[in-house]
């Protein structure tokens, strides 16, 4: 049977050293690691059938982009235009960090996926440097035509691209991945400690 109390500092619900929730992270049930697992593998089917780069989440990412830019402005041109991709990684790392602190084992795994697919709609994006091809929002020069250029690597922008989707893949599967073990291990701690009552 499942404990429904969470104990500070207790070795059942193991927290993460020096940065962790203070009771530990949440047991999740496991109807709800199953539907977890469905969902983001129904997405990553449908991220990989894409064939223009821009997926139904990429809307609010790219709200996001357009404020990071406002955000940057004060720090140069340079990091104003690189200022939307950074929004984009540091919106969803700051929701993983808070729900780290909050032990909410599913929302860390959520929020962190969120994060590496932002990592998709980025790197094509870079795909696109030199050939401009596609849609812009307030510019008619991509962030990274640019960027690229600026640093001297334009000719090199789909193997960047690459690099850079694959990096967010790897990042999406992981979630998952942690989320399965975190279910396996908090669960066989679960049973392993006698239930207590307070």
């Amino acid at each position: 049977m499942w404990r429904t109390e969470r104990q500070a500092g207790s070795a059942d619900y193991p927290d993460v050293p020096g940065f962790g929730p203070p009771y530990g992270f949440a047991p999740i049930a496991r109807s709800v690691t199953i539907g977890w697992c469905l969902a983001c593998g129904v997405f990553f089917v449908y991220a990989a059938a894409d064939t223009d780069g821009f997926l139904f989440l990429d809307n609010a990412n790219l709200m996001i982009h357009e404020a990071g830019h406002a955000l940057f402005a004060w720090a140069g041109d340079t990091t104003q235009i690189l200022g939307g991709t950074i929004a984009q990684l540091l919106v969803p790392l700051g929701c993983v960090l808070l729900f780290v602190r909050r032990g909410d084992t599913a929302a860390v795994a959520a929020t962190a996926c969120w994060g590496f697919e932002n990592l998709l709609y980025v790197a094509t994006y870079m795909a696109d440097a030199r050939r401009s091809a596609l849609p812009l929002v307030g510019s008619d020069e991509s962030d990274w035509t640019i960027l690229f250029t600026q640093w001297g690597v334009l000719h090199q922008d789909t193997a960047i691209a690459a690099w850079t989707r694959s990096l967010g893949w790897i990042g999406m599967l992981a979630s998952v991945a942690w989320l399965v073990w975190m279910h396996v291990r908090l669960e066989a701690a679960a049973y392993a400690t006698p239930s207590t009552t307070r």
